[in-house]
């Protein structure tokens, strides 16, 4: 395996098994260290440059004036406190032929005619062959910077000075920068830390509730939330609102279905017991009456129709949403005559009025017949249901501005302001409907049959009593 797939396969198994926590707080750490460091670095050099520029400009003056006072200096030591370098400058001229260098010693203890180091690239600058340059050296164990500049006729001038303070102002320098980059490590890591722990609450408020809900299977549980507005806060902060959103509607599906299990379970009761009654009895046929086992037998029927309805109501309503067949264009007057001729034949003692605009006999919105014709007889049988003998059940079909509205209106008693926020849930039947046949779960079919058409079905009290309710099928 080469060397740079074994560093990837490293950092893949590091990411696999540190907490996202872990990983965010170094990472966090390493860019604040990193940027510690860099700044420390660059301060460094910055000051390094600094103190011997300041040393260079005091030769480059230094030299300057040596030439003002004499343009045509001899070769070897001018001036200056060269055993110490001290200021002022230690100045030397040397020449580019070596023959040309004085015959005596400035300093009785060495036969160097010269005190500063003149090596061969100070006598290139004495020929022209180089251009002038700084550089550091020692003497007699003291750091020093020397300066070297042409001055015509093969000469160049030397100067030094002694470089101790500026040494020591770049150590003490480095010291503190080194103190300041650790402090900046540590702060980064205390910092990383901080931003890992903040940073990741609602994640780990949001793990722990998942965890919770997926161990005790309730949905109830939600992640706390800080206060103050939502659109103030941060991504993660928005998902854990998110997840409490989908928290409350997974809440409310399982409350639903279990509503809907326990109503179901009590609706199934009673039909379930007449059908065990009328089982047992005809079991016992050769003790009843020609008259008694049709009887039974007519009731054993008629009751296994309703359950079967039921359970196919049951079924339909239990999905939460409608079937997704082929849709067709569907013209909503012909849809709405044959559902008003199919109760009439099922209601005869109730008449069944129908009006149709002009506007809206041509008008067709995408559907699927069938089940729109289960929401148009759903409604039909329940405004029959509760309408008196003989009066009639008003069916009205207009066109407005694209939209299509269908309104249903019965004689009957009506609804209550009680009870009229909920004839569209399962199973709920007024007080006035409870003697009456039925499961209670056509208009809840209704509904949900007009919200997969895109559709808005409501109730309402109609003026003069009696229920109204209304369908309208959007343009968009």
């Amino acid at each position: 395996m080469s060397g740079g797939r074994r560093r990837r396969a490293l950092g893949a198994r590091w990411r696999r098994h540190r907490p996202l926590r872990t990983r965010l707080a170094v990472s966090a750490s390493a860019a604040v260290a990193l940027v510690a460091i860099g700044v420390c670095t660059a301060a460094y050099f910055v000051i390094r440059y600094e103190m011997y520029h300041q040393l260079d400009l005091n030769l480059t003056q230094s030299g300057t004036r040596i030439v003002q006072a004499d343009r045509h200096p001899q070769t070897g030591v001018l001036a200056g406190e060269c055993r110490y370098l001290s200021a002022p400058a230690c100045a030397q001229v040397v020449a580019s032929d070596p023959a040309k260098d004085p015959k005596d010693s400035p300093d009785a203890d060495s036969p160097d005619p010269y005190l500063l180091p003149v090596s061969a690239p100070v006598r290139e600058v004495a020929s022209g062959d180089r251009a002038p340059y700084f550089s550091n050296f020692t003497l007699e164990g003291h750091p020093a910077r020397m300066a070297v500049t042409p001055l015509g006729n093969g000469r160049a001038l030397q100067l030094a000075l002694r470089a101790d303070s500026v040494e020591r102002g770049i150590r003490q320098a480095a010291l503190l920068l080194s103190a300041v980059g650790g402090a900046g490590v540590l702060l980064a890591a205390a910092l990383g830390y901080w931003v890992s722990r903040t940073g990741l609450a609602p994640i780990t408020r949001l793990t722990a509730t998942a965890e919770r809900i997926a161990a005790t299977r309730d949905p109830r549980h939600r992640i706390d939330m800080p206060p103050g507005p939502l659109h103030r806060e941060d991504e993660v902060t928005r998902l854990a609102a998110s997840f409490n959103t989908m928290l409350g509607e997974l809440e409310q599906s399982v409350s639903a279905q279990r509503r809907l299990v326990a109503d179901a379970s009590h609706e199934l009761r009673t039909p379930l017991t007449a059908l065990r009654t009328n089982a047992e009895l005809l079991a016992k046929s050769d003790l009843l009456s020609t008259a008694q086992r049709d009887r039974a037998s007519g009731a054993l029927a008629r009751q296994l129709r309703e359950v079967t309805g039921l359970v196919n109501d049951l079924i339909e309503l239990a999905r939460d949403e409608e079937p997704q067949p082929l849709l067709e264009e569907v013209r909503v007057c012909a849809l709405v005559e044959h559902a008003v001729a199919t109760a009439a034949a099922h209601w005869p003692n109730t008449p069944f009025p129908l009006s149709v605009t002009e506007e809206a006999t041509a008008a067709t919105l995408p559907g699927v017949p069938a089940r729109l014709t289960r929401l148009l007889t759903n409604l039909l049988d329940n405004a029959a249901k509760f309408s008196p003998t003989g009066a009639p059940v008003e069916v009205d079909l207009t066109s407005s501005g694209g939209d299509l509205e269908l309104t249903v209106r019965d004689h009957g008693p009506g609804i209550s302001a009680d009870d009229l926020p909920y004839v569209f849930d399962r199973f709920y039947r007024a007080e006035a409907a409870r003697a009456l046949p039925g499961s209670g779960l056509g208009l809840a079919m209704a509904r949900q049959i007009a919200r997969a058409h895109g559709a808005e079905l409501t109730a309402e009290q109609a003026a003069g009593g009696g229920a109204l309710f209304r369908l309208r099928f959007g343009s968009g």
